[in-house]
């Protein structure tokens, strides 16, 4: 076995572990670890790819557990989420429309998965599954002050959006801070364990601040 091959498999690993804990959190009604635990999946999922393509060691089984982790930690585990906080007074009927969510994802992933890694460096077509999974996520770490209409309209936006022909640019090619990424990790695993909660609220926007400014900066440079 390559053990250099398997280093970006074992962060894509590292993300589906991470929605797999996110459902169990859910399910002992602990939202903001299982909240956190999507977001860390997050920064997981932002890192296998780079390091992949830094030790030049991309392929096409890095490419399909990567869309499998994808389904379970922005698919399933964010829906378990909503349902839990938002749609679980409706019933069985909040149950099957929460089940949406990950069946529009899996089509978004599986059209990604077809598509040329040309196109996909540049633009997204719809939503990714990943983005759409977190914002779930950032909803339900404030589900107290959001009203549940507005979670509601953003749930459904995402799943037509995910499978939508929008073309959504793609922030591959935009530089993180040095560590930044694995120092995101470690903030999150404080969180997840009960220290500092209100660091999220602040770390949370710088980081999404920050991807913004490098990404307009790259259209410039162009």
């Amino acid at each position: 076995m390559n053990i250099k091959k398997q280093i970006p498999n074992m962060f894509t690993l590292g993300n589906l572990y991470c929605g797999f804990l996110s459902i169990g959190y859910a399910a002992n009604n602990q939202y903001k670890n299982a909240a956190v635990l999507v977001l860390i999946g997050m920064m997981l999922d932002s890192m296998d790819g780079r390091i992949a393509r830094m030790l030049k060691v991309e392929s096409s089984l890095g490419k399909e557990l990567d869309s499998l982790a994808d389904i379970v930690t922005f698919g399933i585990a964010p829906c378990f989420l909503v349902y839990y906080t938002v749609f679980s007074n409706s019933g069985s009927l909040g149950f099957a429309a929460s089940g949406l969510f990950p069946l529009f994802g899996a089509y978004r992933l599986a059209r990604f998965n077809i598509t040329s890694d040309n196109d996909s460096i540049n633009h997204f077509v719809g939503v990714p599954i990943t983005a759409a999974g977190g914002i779930l996520a950032i909803l339900t770490l404030f589900n107290e002050q959001i009203p549940s209409i507005v979670t509601t309209f953003i749930f459904t936006a995402l799943c037509f959006l995910m499978v939508s022909t929008i073309k959504i640019p793609s922030c591959k090619q935009i530089t993180l801070p040095r560590y930044g990424t694995i120092v995101t990790i470690f903030l999150g695993g404080a969180l997840l364990v009960g220290r500092f909660p209100y660091l999220l609220y602040v770390a949370t926007p710088l980081y999404l601040i920050y991807v913004a400014y490098r990404f307009f900066k790259i259209k410039e440079i162009r």
